[in-house]
């Protein structure tokens, strides 16, 4: 680690579930959550499109169940608050294509003896720096976004529309976050609005409420910086399933294998893999092992156990990487099916993490604290 005073930005983004990219993925996922509901071991992989009144559902899904594609995915649309054409995008109206077909025999027959549903390389992260145990660039850009949905779903703010986007700039100093460089905020709006009127009430029911604490007279916020967010939605941008996973995960502080999540069932590692591997890291952290620590898990399609562990601990360990690497691999076994039975992944659970991150949200499985005494006892 450098052990100097070298002052650093880093810089995350997040997006609000009104962005054209998390309509899809809400989309997706409460697909994923109505095959599981009624058969959980539905095989689901599913894709979406979204562009100017157009919305397009396809990819495989082997299923018991009975579900209505076009009728779940209006209603997501709606409950976001594309609504009506003075939003630019009405989830009654518009047009519903759907491609779906069943899940490849060759995929199946791997997935069938409970190997991995694919190959890839998967990524876990985890810090002390916030008590969610995520980078703050990230919890703090998916605070901000959140905010904006919450105070235009409440009518607090009733010039807002759904589509949004955060970005926070920290300034670290020896990779300790000291305070919030800039603000960025980008939120999609009625005509009826001034910019200065949009200005004065983003700091202050948005901006405020989350980071007022953070900042100092220094600290730059940009508000709309192009002068004017009224066409936004699908209409203003493509929208695709899988394309936000940096938003999803870690906001590029920790690396990512890239591999979607949002529309996959848990027999697909680069979900259930992805959200084992943030359990131990967030365990190995919250024990006092480290200060932050990184862990790779990668697998062969049809293989049940991951074919290397890697673990990155950025020289804060208390003990040699090995001897955690010894104790994940005698008490973990992280097979898929293991990790589907240990984290409960066959509920229909994954609409909820379609927005603002899949990480850091305590009520999830993979955010439980269950393994502290494990590690604790490595170094105590």
């Amino acid at each position: 680690m450098n052990t100097s005073n070298e002052k650093i930005l880093f810089t995350s983004e997040s997006v609000t579930e009104g962005h054209p990219d998390k309509i899809c993925d809400q989309i997706s996922d409460a697909i994923l959550d109505a095959c599981l509901e009624q058969d959980p071991f539905s095989r689901v992989a599913c894709e979406c499109l979204i562009t100017t009144n157009k919305l397009i559902i396809a990819g495989e899904i082997t299923t018991q169940a009975q579900v209505n594609y076009e009728a779940i995915a209006r209603k997501v649309i709606c409950d976001i608050g594309y609504d009506s054409e003075e939003k630019f995008f009405d989830g009654k109206n518009c047009e519903v294509e759907v491609l779906i077909h069943t899940q490849s025999p060759d995929i199946a027959m791997g997935v069938d003896t409970w190997g991995a549903g694919d190959q890839g390389i998967m990524f876990g992260y985890a810090s002390n720096e916030t008590q969610s145990f995520l980078p703050m660039p990230i919890d703090l850009a998916h605070k901000l976004a959140f905010q904006l949905s919450k105070v235009r779903k409440s009518w607090l703010l009733s010039f807002l529309r759904p589509d949004g986007k955060t970005q926070v700039s920290v300034e670290y100093e020896n990779w300790k976050a000291k305070r919030i460089a800039t603000i960025v905020v980008s939120t999609q709006h009625s005509k009826d609005i001034t910019q200065e009127e949009l200005h004065q009430a983003i700091k202050k029911e948005v901006i405020a409420p989350i980071v007022g604490d953070l900042m100092d007279e220094q600290t730059l916020i940009h508000i709309n910086p192009t002068g004017s967010f009224y066409v936004g939605g699908p209409v203003g941008d493509c929208g695709l399933t899988g394309r936000k996973i940096i938003v999803d995960s870690y906001g590029g502080m920790g690396r990512h294998g890239g591999g979607a999540f949002s529309g996959k069932d848990p027999t697909k590692v680069d979900r259930s893999a992805a959200y084992i591997a943030r359990y131990l890291a967030k365990n190995i952290v919250a024990s006092g092992l480290c200060e932050k620590c990184e862990l790779q898990i990668s697998y062969a399609i049809g293989v049940k156990q991951p074919v290397s562990l890697f673990l990155e601990d950025f020289w804060t360990a208390k003990v040699e990487k090995k001897l955690i690497l010894e104790a994940i691999q005698r008490r973990f076994d992280l097979s898929p099916q293991w990790i589907i039975d240990f984290l409960q992944l066959r509920k229909p659970i994954y609409k909820t993490t379609a927005s603002y991150g899949h990480f850091g949200k305590q009520e999830l499985s993979r955010e439980q604290l269950g393994s502290l005494d494990l590690f604790r006892k490595l170094y105590q």
